[in-house]
């Protein structure tokens, strides 16, 4: 089933064992403290008791949630994927731009 494992935890060192734990279970990160992947009921359990561990007495609440294929399917998304601002190697050639001509070859 798919699942989201959302957390608020203040602290840092908890915090960041748990989005590992989350990322061994093959987990993907959607947000700084939400995962999301597919989980067997069985694999469910076993990561909300690591968790718990790793948590132990300090501060927090971590909630595991799974999400049925139809509500999945309804769901609305806005995603935005930032410009990478990385400067370009220099001294490699670059690409050379695609044309029509490049794909009709009527267009001649």
């Amino acid at each position: 089933m798919r699942c989201f494992l959302v957390y608020d935890i203040p602290h840092d060192g908890k915090r960041g064992k748990i989005a590992d734990a989350c990322l061994d279970y093959g987990l993907d990160r959607i947000q700084f403290s939400a995962f999301m992947g597919v989980l067997r009921a069985t694999q469910q359990d076993e990561l909300m008791l690591k968790v718990k561990r790793i948590l132990g007495k300090q501060p927090g609440k971590i909630l595991l949630f799974g999400v049925n294929a139809a509500d999945w399917d309804a769901r609305k998304e806005i995603s935005y994927i930032a410009e990478d601002k990385r400067p370009k190697p220099r001294g490699l050639p670059q690409p050379i731009p695609e044309t029509a001509l490049d794909h009709d070859p009527d267009a001649i």
